[in-house]
């Protein structure tokens, strides 16, 4: 069931899919009452709304800040449906978050938990994904709550939170940089290294660092997944970098975190995010206050 206008329904998804005929064939209705609908929607507010493409369709700047505006009401729409369907009323007890390794390994998890303990009715949904991934599900309601990381600001999103966490390189214990109060690059590009893959924050911010120090480095692994770059340290493998996010604890780990001092890394926050202008359901938005306030004391003085 839709609660939003027709017009507004098949301009969010032309504006999804780039083309009327592509919306179209998702939504089952002929191309004719797609653009009928469109072109309706652009007379009423007075402004065009696509630009027209022989291959497809993109926002104009009126497109853009409408898009925002439709998202935010299906997301609103969508919660609002599951409270009349569960009887929940007002506060909705479901919640998602999407959120980049990093968050899903400790903080998040530990949050969920604790926040349960209060609000045992409350569920929650954790979806593991990159990190501009999390941004743009939070950005278009997917989820409720982003936790991720990003460098510099962001516009289409509403920010929370925002905290640079330190870098740490973890080697195992009896490594001959473990009884380090830190470690500098260069030292770091001495070892074999596990790097997280390009793309990722972490691993564009250690190449800009290696550019500007003028080192050469072939890393020993690539992998994207944290529990294998762990257990590549601890069987001898080399060193990895990791954000040293979520109080972790080196016994439990099997691993010493040495801080890793360079300036480049600064640029790197960890963040919260929800989506722009949205009224969050009662239980995503406690949610939200308790993930701020865990990550504000995982910030630099951990």
């Amino acid at each position: 069931m839709q609660l939003m206008p027709v017009s507004l329904a098949y301009f969010l998804e032309v504006a999804r899919t780039g083309a009327v005929s592509e919306a179209a064939q998702s939504l089952r209705v002929a191309p004719s009452a797609i653009s009928r609908q469109i072109a309706k929607l652009e007379s009423g507010v007075g402004v065009p709304l696509f630009v027209r493409h022989p291959r497809g369709m993109t926002l104009t700047d009126a497109g853009s800040r409408l898009l925002a505006h439709a998202r935010r009401s299906e997301a609103e729409s969508s919660a609002l449906l599951t409270e009349l369907r569960t009887g929940s009323g007002a506060d909705a007890r479901n919640v998602t978050v999407a959120c980049s390794e990093g968050f899903a390994r400790r903080l998040v998890p530990r949050a969920m938990a604790a926040f349960r303990r209060d609000h045992p009715d409350v569920t929650f949904q954790l979806d593991r994904v990159p990190h501009q991934e999390a941004t743009r599900r939070v950005a278009e309601g997917i989820a409720d709550i982003a936790a991720t990381y990003a460098m510099g600001p962001r516009h289409d999103v509403r920010v929370e939170c925002s905290v640079a966490v330190p870098m740490a390189a973890i080697v195992p214990p009896g490594h001959r940089l473990a009884d380090r109060e830190r470690v500098g690059l260069a030292e770091v590009c001495e070892h074999p290294l596990a790097l997280a893959p390009a793309g990722t924050t972490q691993r564009d911010l250690f190449d800009i660092g290696v550019q500007l120090e003028g080192l050469a480095v072939r890393p020993a692994l690539v992998c994207d997944a944290m529990a294998t770059k762990y257990e590549f340290v601890r069987s001898g493998g080399g060193i990895a970098l990791v954000g040293n996010l979520g109080n972790p604890d080196p016994v439990d780990e099997g691993v010493v975190y040495v801080p890793l001092d360079h300036p480049v890394f600064r640029r790197r926050e960890a963040q919260v995010q929800t989506m722009l202008g949205r009224r969050l359901p009662w239980a995503a938005t406690q949610f939200t206050g308790l993930l701020v306030s865990l990550l504000h004391s995982s910030g630099p003085a951990s």
